[in-house]
């Protein structure tokens, strides 16, 4: 379990570094484009290693089968450790011009498909090891390494970062994280030579009982396709979504809605991360005792009931004034529904210009909750803040809006009641120390919420 789960730790922090920086490296691989666009870009390279994670499965799964579970192991640590430390020393756009992003994809997907190898590949060795009746708990190890991996990577940012300063570490001190990857790897490959092949494996071998066309059988025949494409647009669908709102979406809502700096927001996630991990292995061992059904269906319920009326209680916490103004200030936007677009715009090349589409994006950017009334078609829509009116199409609108939601009570960036843990340009040591500074009612209190969030992902996925 330890040999299997610390490689595992490994891969995900390599691969969880991008996403903790892709901000930085939009700005270095994107720099063709505009500040929005790069760090769509960014996003959509950090989701190509998503989106081939399946054919990752597949292929080393397949590999596993056939040369064994160790063998496939070294092969994924070593794509990915070099993956990672090419990312590293990878030039920028300006150095190579366009092949730099192309290079950069490249590697996100060979990441993505090592991972995907490795983690079913982990989760298997670990359950053929496992004693009857303890396949859950045995397993809810390698579920603990994603988000130990997150919070590795968090870390390590955290301690390079203010140890170099924003200025050193946005200009190359960014790399170093990759580049440390190496040592990483250097032990996930020790460990990974020590390992045995499991006793189901050697059995399987021995008896010539494996399957002889394992892809084929599992999507070849329906009641068999019926199954896994239920689990995977069904069960993993929700999981995924339990997931990413607990943990990735927290992080982007504290930083972007709430207006907490990046040190402060870091910092309060990781400790949800440390309270919050071992609910992985309460729940995978309770999931031997009840079955692992009730477990992932009531924390998916559970989730989806809790959900809005937890985010509105961070917001009370991290932010109390941007809360107060809230529920206290009544917005409206009155504007002819026809005039409202979807706005889904994804690589960011779509024009939304639309007096509605105008109102309600800044009210967005402004982490604004507001109500909307239907108007007479071809009227022009307008914003009321506190009984004022100020109309969209009017070109001091942004301004007028601004200025009536602050005499509302939304606060700035700069708002002293927002959640902070201050730190000292360059004072590495200093500034690491204080993230234990977190013994406040303020910082318990979103810590805590944090935390509840991260038990939800054990709970679906322990």
């Amino acid at each position: 379990i330890l040999a299997s789960s610390l490689g595992t730790v490994f891969e995900w922090y390599d691969f969880y570094l991008y996403g903790s920086l892709a901000v930085m490296i939009g700005a270095h691989f994107f720099s063709a484009f505009d500040a929005n666009t790069r760090a769509i870009f960014a996003l959509l390279a950090f989701a190509a290693g998503f989106l081939v994670r399946p054919f990752g499965a597949l292929f080393f799964g397949r590999l596993g089968d056939l040369i064994g579970r160790k063998y496939t192991f070294l092969v994924t640590i070593l794509i990915m450790g070099a993956s990672t430390f090419l990312v590293g020393l990878l030039p920028s756009y300006n150095s190579i011009g366009w092949v730099a992003p192309v290079i950069l994809i490249a590697l996100r997907m060979l990441q993505g498909l090592a991972l995907g190898g490795e983690y079913g590949g982990a989760a298997v060795y670990v359950a053929e090891h496992a004693p009857p009746g303890r396949r859950g708990f045995y397993t809810s190890f390698i579920q603990t390494t994603a988000t130990l991996g997150l919070l590795l990577s968090l870390i390590v940012i955290l301690g390079i970062r203010t140890t170099m300063g924003e200025a050193e570490f946005a200009a190359w001190g960014w790399r170093i994280p990759f580049l440390a990857s190496i040592l990483l790897l250097a032990i996930s490959v020790y460990i990974r030579l020590q390992m045995q092949e499991s006793p189901a494996f050697q059995k399987m071998k021995e008896e010539g009982t494996g399957s002889k066309a394992p892809l084929s059988e599992a999507f070849g025949q329906w009641k068999n396709a019926k199954i896994a494409l239920l689990a995977l647009f069904g069960l993993t669908a929700g999981q995924a979504v339990v997931w990413y709102t607990g943990q990735f979406y927290a992080l982007f809502f504290l930083q972007t809605i709430l207006k907490v700096d990046q040190f402060t927001a870091n910092v309060l996630i990781a400790w949800s991360l440390i309270l919050g991990t071992g609910g992985f292995l309460f729940f995978g061992a309770l999931s031997d005792k009840i079955g692992r059904k009730p477990i992932i269906l009531g924390g998916c319920v559970i989730a989806a009931l809790t959900f809005f009326p937890l985010f509105k209680a961070l917001t009370a916490a991290a932010n109390p004034a941007l809360h107060a103004a809230q529920q206290n200030t009544q917005v409206v936007v009155k504007a002819d529904p026809a005039d409202c677009s979807f706005q889904f715009n994804p690589v960011g090349t779509a024009k939304f210009t639309n007096s509605c589409d105008i109102a309600k994006a800044l009210l967005a950017r402004s982490a604004v909750n507001y109500t909307t009334e239907p108007v007479a078609p071809g009227t022009k829509a307008t914003v009321t803040v506190a009984g004022k009116e100020f109309a969209a199409a009017d070109p001091a609108f942004a301004k007028d809006v601004g200025a009536a939601l602050t005499a509302a009570g939304y606060p700035t960036a700069t708002n002293p009641s927002i959640v902070k843990i201050a730190i000292e340009p360059k004072d590495g040591l200093s500034n690491f120390a204080k993230m234990i500074d977190i013994f406040s009612v303020q910082k318990l209190t979103i810590i805590g919420i944090l935390t509840i969030l991260v038990l939800y992902v054990t709970m679906v996925y322990g």
